[in-house]
């Protein structure tokens, strides 16, 4: 059984475990079915993997997503406050302005008072001075 064994062996085939007829040699074939499932568990991790990753860019997705929305948000509210900034301050000038034509208004008084008083103290001197002749 031997020789025919090797006979079987030059033309390439082999029994295995079972006496099946085989094209590769036991030790190949072994390996070759280890290789497949070493195949197998590679490509389960790669999916796995991809479903991770898949997942992690969706994540990202939606946090840049958000983050856009809070930038936008940001930019509109620092865009208001300049707004409100320039508002305030076009109303500080026009509240000087005010303020710079009451005082002038006052001043205008002040000496309009003064005239007045200076009047009204030359009308009494005269009353007084008409009030005395007689």
């Amino acid at each position: 059984m031997a020789a025919a064994d090797e006979a079987l062996s030059k033309a390439g085939l082999h029994f295995d475990e079972l006496n099946k007829i085989r094209v590769l040699e036991p030790e190949v074939q072994q390996q070759t079915v280890q290789l497949r499932d070493e195949c197998k568990t590679f490509v389960d991790k790669i999916d796995g993997f991809q479903k991770i990753v898949g997942g992690f860019i969706i994540m990202m997705d939606r946090l840049a997503n958000e983050v856009e929305k809070e930038k936008m948000k940001a930019i509109g509210s620092r865009n208001l406050l300049k707004s409100i900034a320039k508002q305030r301050q076009a109303q500080q000038q026009q509240l000087h302005a005010l303020i710079a034509e009451k005082k002038m208004q006052v001043e205008r008084y002040r000496m309009q008072y003064a005239a007045l008083q200076k009047e009204e103290d030359e009308q009494i001197d005269c009353i007084d001075q008409f009030i005395l002749q007689k």
